[in-house]
């Protein structure tokens, strides 16, 4: 057993890191370490850790490891995270680079051991997401009950611990920012133990849960906005590292970057971003917060170019900034609006940004003006607004005393008297503002009176403090009803408040994480959503369903939720406004009259709304779909062609294996309070002999 944890490593290591400090020389601190090593491994007994338990689920392996058999031979990395935790994002970049310096043949092996804070975080499934979502390729384990964390008495995210060959401790690391330490204390513990031939250059059973996943049109895609005048979608891509525009039937119009990360700026064809999470677009501008880049990006969709307005391009710890934008160092954006200086001639002059890794609310200025209880400030200057720098649930009439815990969505209501910045304060699961007239940072929402005390979490209606969140990533106004929507990530809902009575309740959503789109909201579910919007008229509200890869429409007049379509240009190239041409129909194929018609219940739908058919098709026994044959699925209306403008009015049928979604969406206005719309579908398949089977469904 490990005698006392980590707390036995505490007196070697102290005077170690303290002789570092007065250390000159690479060789000099080389030495150290090597001597350091020495006194460590001729000790009496080992400081050694516990066998991680049999029945502990693994990740990105073939099966369960085990610490002193499997790992026996290797320097061991061992990650306590817990993947909310901006400060464990941070680190995964030296983790990712000290294993492409070394790999298992070299003698090191990296462990994850996700320890989780939140409950939702024990869930293996949800573990697995953040897995591929963090591109983590070395192995985890998910230690859901912190057995290992509570034997070694870690006490805070991130903490790193290195082990010897033998399983024994060697150093900690605790917090991030160590990179120059892990690569020292590694680098030597693997040649001190080579000279002792101890280190075995065995493979260890890697399995990448990312290569088992099938390819989706979106991958973890992070946040949504949509253009004033509600036509245009804007899709942060996260997974694929790329910036999507669509129509608001999903057809895409623009695709900015990707599929690989990369930091790049130019033409939208060699542009590239990093995990990029918040979007705002005005006209034909887009600003997105391009995380893990550590940049303010900005977009011209008429020019087709992609800039960089602020960040220089690595993790930056300055909690005050002041400098242009493109010389400030920022961390970790995480969403980005448009709002207004008190002193400003023209709107939408300020860029408000989520400053995730600094826990902070932050400032780009567009033009120049005057932030509250701040100075006159210059065009393109970078610097903070709101927060502290501590990571904290503190309230205070000034600013720059209150403190933030890993803001995550910000969203601008202007008018009064609310006059006032939304924040999704994540790990404090509270929902701030901060006012635009004083700055003043207040609650609404969420949390407890504790400003240090951030476990006050949970999934409660109610108002003010009685509700209780789990890590909301976003926020958006509805300047219509005066009210404002939260996604409650961890919870997996949709929660709606009122920010006059403090009330917060849950508008979709049961609770589960899974994919359910039913006639109810509170029927549906959804997966750790990151992000949503409403459009200006109020109609409309989109949600980045994260972990579902997809993006939600919920009706907030009809109830009605439905998926967006991510369709390619060339699927559904037809320009918009045009009436239907007479040979598209006319080359349409002829069912015989004999073709079974299945009628379906009548549908209330709203002009404008996109509704989609889901086509599940089964052939007769024995029978094998001809794939040299024209199959097809086209759509019909009758004596109503008005519905059929700018559609998608067929497409091929190359497997029935897979489920077929067809998307349609409906005129903005609407000739006719009834109308019958049909799907039909044309197979040829194979059995004894050949023979064409067409099957009718009509939808009224």
């Amino acid at each position: 057993m490990a005698a006392g944890g980590l707390a036995g490593l505490l007196p070697a290591q102290t005077q170690l890191e303290y002789a570092l400090l007065d250390a000159d020389t690479p060789q000099e601190k080389e030495n150290l370490v090597y001597q350091y090593l020495k006194r460590m491994d001729s000790r009496e007994r080992d400081l050694t850790v516990p066998e991680l338990g049999g029945d502990l689920q693994w990740l990105n392996t073939a099966g369960p490891i085990s610490l002193h058999k499997d790992l026996c031979g290797k320097v061991v990395v061992l990650d306590f995270f817990t993947y909310c935790c901006i400060n464990c994002l941070h680190l995964l970049p030296d983790l990712h680079a000290l294993e492409h310096q070394y790999s298992d043949k070299d003698g090191l092996i990296i462990v994850g051991v996700h320890s989780a804070k939140f409950p939702n975080e024990k869930v293996l499934d949800n573990v697995k997401s953040a897995v591929l979502r963090y591109n983590i390729v070395h192995p985890v384990v998910n230690d859901a009950d912190a057995t290992l964390w509570h034997e070694l008495e870690v006490s805070c995210w991130p903490t790193l611990v290195i082990l010897g060959p033998r399983g024994n401790m060697l150093f900690s690391l605790v917090g991030e920012g160590h990179r120059e330490r892990l690569f020292l204390f590694t680098s030597i513990t693997l040649k001190f133990y080579k000279e002792r031939g101890q280190i075995k250059d065995n493979n260890i059973g890697i399995k990448l849960y990312r290569d088992t996943l099938p390819p989706s049109p979106l991958l973890f895609p992070g946040k949504v906005t949509v253009d004033n005048s509600g036509e245009r979608l804007v899709i942060a891509d996260t997974g694929h590292h790329r910036i999507l525009v669509t129509r608001k039937n999903g057809q895409i119009l623009h695709t900015i970057g990707g599929p690989k990360s990369g930091r790049r700026d130019g033409r939208f064809s060699e542009a590239a971003f990093n995990s990029p999470q918040g979007i705002t677009i005005k006209n034909n501008t887009i600003y997105v917060a391009d995380t893990e880049n550590h940049l303010i990006r900005k977009i011209d969709l008429e020019l087709e170019m992609v800039t960089t307005v602020a960040g220089i391009g690595i993790q930056g710890v300055d909690k005050e900034g002041g400098a242009k934008g493109e010389e400030q160092p920022i961390s970790s954006p995480w969403d980005v609006v448009f709002g207004n200086s008190i002193s400003g001639t023209q709107e939408d002059d300020v860029l408000w940004i989520a400053m995730a890794g600094t826990h902070q609310v932050w400032a780009l200025m567009l033009e120049g003006g005057k932030l509250p209880k701040g100075s006159d400030l210059k065009k393109g200057v970078c610097l903070r607004f709101a927060g502290s720098g501590n990571e904290e649930n503190r309230n205070n009439a000034y600013p720059h005393k209150a403190g933030f815990a890993q803001p995550s969505g910000l969203s601008l209501a202007s008018e009064e008297p609310w006059n006032c910045l939304f924040v999704a304060d994540s790990e404090s699961s509270t929902v701030r503002t901060i006012s635009l007239k004083d700055g003043a940072v207040k609650h609404l929402v969420g949390g407890e009176r504790d400003p240090l005390n951030l476990f006050a979490f949970g999934d409660v209606d109610g108002a003010g403090m009685n509700a209780k969140l789990q890590h909301p990533l976003g926020v958006t106004w509805d300047k219509k009803r005066k009210l404002l929507y939260v996604a409650d990530s961890y919870n997996h809902k949709i929660k709606v408040v009122d920010p006059k009575m403090k009330n917060c309740a849950t508008l979709a959503g049961t609770g589960e994480a899974s994919d359910v789109i039913d006639s109810s909201f509170t029927q549906s579910t959804f997966n750790e959503p990151g992000g949503l919007c409403v459009e200006e008229n109020g109609r409309l509200m989109y949600v980045a369903d994260t972990n579902n890869h997809q993006i939600k429409v919920l009706d907030l007049e009809t109830k009605i939720l439905s998926m967006l379509p991510i369709l390619n240009p060339e699927a559904c190239d037809v320009p918009d406004n045009l009436p239907v041409q007479k040979d598209k129909i006319t080359n349409l194929p002829k069912l015989p009259k004999s073709a079974p018609v299945l009628q379906l219940p009548s549908l209330t739908v709203a002009p404008g709304q996109t509704i989609q058919f889901l086509l599940k098709l089964t052939l007769p026994p024995d029978s094998k779909l001809n794939e040299e044959a024209p199959n097809s699925w086209f759509i019909t209306a009758e004596d109503n062609t008005w519905l059929l403008q700018g559609q998608c009015l067929s497409g091929e049928i190359k497997d029935v294996s897979c489920q077929i979604i067809i998307p349609f969406q409906l005129p903005g206005s609407c000739l006719s309070a009834e109308a019958i719309l049909a799907v039909k579908v044309c197979l040829y398949y194979c059995s004894k002999g050949l023979c064409s089977h067409g099957c009718q469904l009509a939808i009224q």
